[in-house]
């Protein structure tokens, strides 16, 4: 057993030398080694990368291009492989220079000269273009999952304060009342628009480069309906040069993911700013607050913290990929390495600050008489007293005038429109009745935005179902 290891790492020694060699007379420096290889990020797509030839294997056994047994020989030792480093029981050998290299060398250790088969038809520049796609695939169907599992936590905190009245703003000033539900489904839905961007992005990028080859095809008759249906993918690249160099896939994710963390780093602030004493609407649970080395009175929202800078972070890695892709001449070029690490670590950052908020949320506490008291004061209802004048005949307008007197006359009384006397309102205008007391309560004024997608009970209940449906 010890010899049968010492001649397989005889033989990955001796591949290791780079399968590109022939044409040059020295070896590259050690260094220039270091700065070129990826193998240290790009480890991450191994199973993919796999994948991509097992499939390629069986393609080339069935156009007759190698034998079914030779086939079926590579195809074993690549499953053995998978099942070694899943396992542990291989470990990547960091002085290959890829991940490609990596598995056609330990292929090749393993089981002798067919191994250097596989690479038959094909090139590193459409392996990588392949592995990138089913990875992203995969990886976005975790990020999609974790939106859902998000907005499930939304949906619960809106059932449970839906009927909590709270200031609606514009320019960080109290500017209506509004049900805190209705306010927290506004998140549900730009978090649903996250989730069709990503699954629309992976349709576009559903599409197989294998058989591209360095950029202009082969010369052997293959099939690359076949292995593109091997994968999954709906179809491949029509275009050779497109396949290998186009990389469009993830700018368009890292777009999508940089809006999650928009949409993140907002509901994030909002938050932060409900947790503060100034605020007091909510409070996080202490499982996702921190306290103060000093101060031992605090309790500081900073899982909510993190993730606003974070989304620069997102910002950054979406910025680093167009950068790279801007002067590329096609086909190929040895700056699409970059790629891997930006693209990983955008979609990194964004799968944890999903997995931390969706529990922050669930397990945040409203304060419903904080959010009402606070709804009481600002004049919030004044859009409602304007209303009140306007349906009894007078402009718009006009009565938008006569309410900001009335507003400007309560802050000089210390008053809210609620206390005024019904005598004090018809100073303003005679026609003010008794019934202006109901349509200006906090209540009233929530319900009475019946329109479609208003803050009224019923569209609050239409929201939820929306958003659960999506959810199923």
């Amino acid at each position: 057993m010890c010899a049968k290891r010492l001649i397989n790492a005889v033989l990955r020694g001796v591949i290791m030398e780079k399968m590109w060699t022939g044409r040059f007379s020295k070896q590259l420096d050690k260094l220039a080694d270091d700065f070129n290889s990826s193998i240290s990020f790009d480890c991450a797509l191994y199973k993919q990368d796999i994948q991509g030839s097992i499939a390629h294997a069986k393609m080339l056994a069935g156009c007759g291009i190698i034998s079914e047994e030779e086939s079926k020989v590579i195809i074993d030792g690549l499953k053995g492989i998978l099942s070694d480093l899943e396992s542990g029981k291989l470990a990547f050998d960091f002085s290959a220079e890829d991940i490609h290299m990596f598995v056609e060398a330990e292929l090749t250790a393993r089981v002798g000269d067919v191994g250097k088969k596989l690479h038959t038809a094909r090139s590193r520049n459409d392996q990588i273009a392949t592995d990138m796609r089913l990875y992203l695939r995969d990886e976005s169907g975790e990020v999609v999952a974790l939106i859902k599992q998000l907005l499930g936590a939304i949906v619960e905190q809106a059932k449970k304060t839906k009927t909590y009245i709270v200031p609606g703003y514009t320019h960080l000033q109290r500017a209506q009342p509004i049900l805190f539900a209705h306010h927290l489904l506004a998140y549900a839905m730009m978090f649903v628009r996250d989730a069709g961007r990503i699954s629309d992005a992976v349709r576009r990028m559903n599409v197989s480069p294998l058989g591209s080859c360095a950029l202009a095809g082969t010369s052997y008759d293959t099939d690359r309906t076949y292995t593109a249906k091997l994968l999954g993918f709906d179809s491949y690249c029509l275009n050779s040069i497109d396949g290998v160099s186009d990389r469009d896939f993830c700018v368009e994710l890292m777009s999508a993911f940089a809006l999650v963390m928009t949409h993140l780093s907002r509901f994030a602030e909002e938050i932060i700013l409900w947790s503060s004493w100034e605020f007091g609407f909510v409070e996080l649970d202490d499982a996702y607050t921190t306290g103060s080395s000093i101060m031992p009175q605090k309790k500081n929202s900073d899982m909510a913290e993190l993730v606003r800078g974070k989304t620069g972070r997102v910002y950054g890695d979406l910025m680093a990929m167009l950068t790279v892709l801007k002067g590329l001449p096609l086909a190929y070029n040895k700056d699409m390495q970059e790629d891997k690490e930006c693209m990983f670590d955008s979609l990194r950052t964004v799968k944890n600050c999903l997995a931390v908020f969706a529990p922050m949320v669930a397990t945040m506490t409203a304060k419903k008489d904080n959010m009402y008291r606070a709804a009481q004061k600002g004049f919030i209802n004044a859009t409602d007293l304007a209303d009140y004048l306007a349906k009894k005949g007078v402009p718009f307008r006009s009565a938008y005038k006569t309410v900001g007197q009335i507003v400007a006359y309560c802050i000089s009384q210390d008053k809210v429109l609620d206390e005024l006397t019904i005598d004090e309102y018809k100073k303003f205008d005679k026609l003010f009745e008794e019934d202006l007391y109901g349509e200006i309560s906090l209540s009233a004024c929530v319900q009475k935005r019946t329109s479609a997608g208003g803050t009224g009970a019923r569209s609050v209940e239409q929201q939820i179902k929306f958003v659960e449906e999506f959810i199923k």
